[in-house]
């Protein structure tokens, strides 16, 4: 089935990510709304899941990501903008007990 645009929400204008309203099929080009003054095109790198995350921006690894203008987690490699966000490339900063007292 081809489809002309997919569904997709991003919160805050600062977010560097975005959540897929629908399954998203694998290179497909996503027109997410960044403001009510702006869009930003962007390629999938693969296929996105009905709720997950997509990268709107370059991450850097280590750089916090945010999602709804808060820090939802840490990147622990480098994603590209329309990468697939997760846990793969995302780890929590939130209730780390075992970063307590750490630097890290």
């Amino acid at each position: 089935m081809s489809k002309d645009s997919y569904r997709t929400i991003m919160m805050k204008p600062m977010d560097d990510v975005a959540v897929a309203l629908e399954d998203i099929p694998s290179g497909t080009e996503v027109v997410v709304n960044v403001s009510k003054e702006q869009t930003a095109r962007i390629t999938l790198y693969s296929k996105i899941a009905f709720g997950h995350k997509f990268a709107v921006t370059n991450i850097k690894k280590g750089s916090d990501i945010l999602k709804y203008g808060e820090v939802i987690g840490r990147a622990t490699r480098d994603i590209q903008k329309g990468e697939h966000v997760h846990v793969h490339n995302l780890e929590g900063t939130r209730g780390r007990g075992d970063k307590v007292g750490t630097n890290e």
